[in-house]
């Protein structure tokens, strides 16, 4: 991919226990995103958190850009965190 991109990051922790459970919901929403990003990838680390990262070339810092959604509450400790970040050569 070549000049700048726009990367969502969407992590989230789930309940313990159902880290799997919520990498799976994480899968099937960014399949489901209203337009397919560059490139995509979901990561998972300790305490049941997820993470995924979309990147979008060509995008500006303030477009709007599908992005994944809350989970059902019970699926989750706290609220979703989200960043936007710009590429940089």
């Amino acid at each position: 991919m070549s000049g700048a991109a726009i990367v969502l990051m969407w992590e989230a922790r789930a309940v313990e226990g159902r880290g799997g459970e919520l990498l799976e919901w994480a899968r099937a929403r960014s399949a489901e995103l209203s337009r397919e990003p560059a490139r995509r990838e979901l990561l998972r680390a300790p305490q049941d958190r997820v993470l995924v990262m979309t990147w979008w070339p060509d995008a500006s810092y303030g477009d709007d850009l599908p992005e994944l959604p809350e989970p059902d509450a019970a699926l989750i400790t706290r609220a979703v965190h989200r960043w936007r970040f710009e590429t940089v050569g």
